[in-house]
């Protein structure tokens, strides 16, 4: 991805549409002096050039002698600025022509319209951001939930690409040793020292497997957690989706087989974005559209992160087959047990399933009753203590490969020194673990790299 530095690139940073205000960006080295030749401020012949950084001015935008419009101008000048350039926010009202005659002004007189995520990149060129913290921005504008937007700033911040680039660091000084080794073969010395290398190797090793652990966890905070609800047919599958979500997603009917594909929506249970499915009743069928959907049901619970098993209360016995046969196949799932219906039984029904099903959960979807309780396991199963405890979570699929590269080389590493292998070849696993931990910082990059990230920001960032 080539871009022209040189440059002065205009934007409008706020969504497209009519609002109150709307704020169009300039950056580049001549921001200031394009928006100083077109504002007239309202106190005197203030010259924005001359203006303090940080600073904010009320004035107009003036094309020839006509106003355009009142707006205020924010002056950010350089190296103190988002891009690492100078940089002049013009917040205007926010109709669409107004917007429009400000940009096409500054583009007929030396400014260019700004491409996907340009800013940003601008910052981490100019070394204000590395590349995860760069993609980080993209992640917290996108973050719709407490959890996704505490990793995102968790990782805008720095998050774990200042130890990686420490650790890095002092993977590089030993390379250098090992290196300056092959110039001096012949003489049989070593200036790098071994033990203090082994350590270093088994430090990078266990921080790689930390954050690559932790992906599991980061991944579906990023994109939401996936919850199948599964059961035999009239067991209130779409009642409970409806319940959740609290508004009539799926169709409700007395007629089994009602829901022949699943049904699929989002909600936030304290800060954690859950995607629940409404699947097709699983039971013996020869209707063939039916069939299609019992068989999405089973590729729904292999994706699904949890299942929720829900048993028709008034049928316990029957349906607790099918719940255990759904425990037998998939033994490695997180398998919730939801017993509905609780409505219509007596409190003596209920008491003695609840001595037989301890684990289970009782509700009324119909009803909403046990809804809350319900919603406040899921989030009990779900693994937030390493949000709470600030811990570094890996949540970009980019990172995970280049951790499990960097990881799988410095494997190779541990394994030459414990064969006591020559130091050139040594150095070859070096080389490939630098270069993998320098892709996750951004001091490894191609266009190719760059585009394909900065590609998916929105014009304005």
């Amino acid at each position: 991805m080539s871009i022209a530095i040189e440059d002065t690139i205009i934007a409008l940073a706020t969504p497209s549409g009519m609002g109150a205000i709307a704020v169009i960006r300039l950056s580049g080295q001549d921001a200031i002096k394009l928006a100083a030749k077109h504002f007239q401020s309202k106190y005197g012949n203030k010259d924005l050039t001359n203006v303090k950084s940080h600073t904010i001015h009320l004035g107009s935008i003036i094309d020839n002698n006509r106003v355009i419009d009142e707006v205020l101008v924010s002056v950010f000048k350089n190296p103190n600025s988002y891009t690492g350039e100078n940089v002049v926010e013009i917040n205007c009202h926010g109709s669409i022509y107004i917007q429009q005659e400000i940009i096409q002004l500054f583009l007929r007189n030396g400014c260019r319209t700004a491409t996907n995520g340009e800013y940003t990149l601008r910052a981490f060129t100019n070394g204000k951001l590395d590349l995860t913290q760069a993609e980080a921005v993209a992640d917290l504008i996108a973050s719709d939930s407490k959890a996704s937007h505490q990793i995102a700033l968790q990782q805008m911040r720095g998050g774990f690409s200042s130890e990686i680039e420490f650790l890095r660091q002092e993977l590089l000084n030993f390379a250098s040793l090992i290196e300056l080794e092959l110039d001096f073969s012949e003489e049989d010395v070593e200036f790098a020292d071994r033990a203090e290398f082994k350590r270093l190797v088994d430090k990078l090793s266990t921080v790689l497997k930390q954050l690559i652990d932790s992906f599991a966890i980061g991944n579906v905070f990023k994109n939401g957690i996936p919850v199948a609800i599964v059961g035999k047919p009239n067991v209130g599958k779409s009642t409970l989706l409806n319940a959740l979500l609290n508004e009539e997603k799926a169709i409700v009917s007395d007629i089994a087989g009602t829901t022949r594909d699943a049904i699929e929506d989002e909600i936030v249970i304290n800060g954690v974005t859950f995607r629940f499915i409404d699947t097709a009743g699983i039971r013996e069928t020869k209707d063939v559209i039916e069939s299609i959907g019992i068989k999405k049901t089973y590729e729904n619970i292999e994706k699904a992160q949890l299942v929720l098993s829900l048993i028709d209360g008034e049928d316990f016995k029957f349906e607790e087959k099918t719940n255990e046969a759904l425990q037998k196949k998939y033994p490695n799932k997180k398998i919730v047990t939801v017993i509905n219906k609780i409505d219509l039984l007596t409190d003596d029904q209920i008491k003695k399933l609840k001595s037989k099903s301890q684990d289970s959960i009782f509700i009324s979807s119909k009803e909403k009753s046990g809804i809350t309780l319900l919603k406040q396991q899921l989030t009990d199963l779900v693994n937030i203590g390493a949000l709470s405890n600030n811990q570094n979570i890996v949540s970009n699929s980019r990172h995970f490969e280049a951790l499990t590269n960097a990881l799988k080389s410095i494997k190779e590493v541990e394994k030459g020194m414990d064969l006591n292998i020559s130091s050139d070849l040594i150095a070859i696993d070096i080389r490939q673990a630098l270069f993998h931990l320098g892709e996750i910082t951004g001091e490894v990059t191609t266009d190719d790299l760059l585009g394909n990230i900065f590609a998916n920001f929105c014009i304005g960032k």
